[in-house]
């Protein structure tokens, strides 16, 4: 049976001499993984629609008793390429893809995630990047039901809004100062009220303030950390980020990547 779908490429890699197994989020299906034929040899199904984070509308042909689909062909709607691109953009991406990856579970209708994704990809430019990313963490971190209570120490629910929490890479939830474990880090209360504001309001509204890797810094290690706790392994995309962040800038110029290996 043939589906159309809007769908977001999160990564590809070779099989066989010619084709490529793609892994993509769709809008009504959910994260796919599967066959374009001869993609490696024609560009004329494909083009410039296999990139990491392309926006296509994407047609395939689910087979029964076959784990990958039949891609068809991918109509490109954006292009991630449209845009400048640099080590530090083409990282952000890779965290993105990275993520929903390792997340989100195949064939289980996810549009939340979707809109979540492709409102993030807007703002991915170099001067919002850290907003991107920073959003983007904290929703995926409350979509998968991994984000916990932020306003309150999870041992004797003492308020943080107004002093702030600590947390600990090995520990759920926030604590005060009296339950802090050792080597906690810190997450300030102005962190904790932007998080609260992040919750509430689409990406677009936050867009007009300044951000650098300074902005929430603490809010992305807390919630990142929360990701790689319940999916158990460290994400190698968010690794590069911690570099970036402590080089203090989103403009190193390295070779750029567009696959996940």
């Amino acid at each position: 049976m043939s589906f159309t779908s809007d769908a977001i490429v999160l990564r590809t890699w070779p099989v066989n001499e010619a084709d490529l197994i793609v892994s993509f989020l769709t809008r009504d299906h959910g994260k796919l993984k599967g066959v374009a034929k001869a993609a490696m040899k024609s560009r004329r199904r494909f083009g410039g629609s296999l990139e990491m984070m392309t926006q296509v509308r994407a047609t395939f042909v689910e087979r029964p008793r076959h784990e990958l689909v039949r891609i068809d062909h991918f109509d490109l709607v954006a292009s991630p390429l449209r845009l400048p691109t640099s080590y530090a953009r083409m990282t952000a991406l890779s965290f993105f893809a990275e993520v929903v990856e390792e997340s989100l579970p195949d064939r289980n209708p996810e549009e939340v995630a979707f809109r979540l994704l492709a409102a993030v990809l807007d703002h991915s430019v170099e001067e919002r990047l850290w907003l991107a990313i920073t959003y983007f963490s904290l929703w995926m971190t409350r979509l998968m039901g991994w984000l916990p209570e932020l306003s309150h120490c999870a041992v004797c629910r003492e308020s943080l809004l107004d002093v702030g929490g600590w947390f600990h890479p090995g520990a759920d939830g926030l604590h005060c100062a009296q339950h802090r474990q050792p080597s906690s880090g810190a997450l300030v209360a102005e962190s904790l009220h932007l998080a609260q504001r992040i919750l509430r309001c689409p990406i677009a509204e936050l867009a007009a303030q300044p951000w650098s890797a300074r902005t929430a810094a603490d809010l992305r290690r807390f919630v990142i950390q929360s990701l790689e706790r319940h999916l158990e392994r460290r994400l190698r995309s968010a690794e590069a980020l911690r570099r970036m962040a402590t080089s203090g800038s989103t403009r190193v110029q390295r070779p750029v990547a567009t696959t996940l290996e």
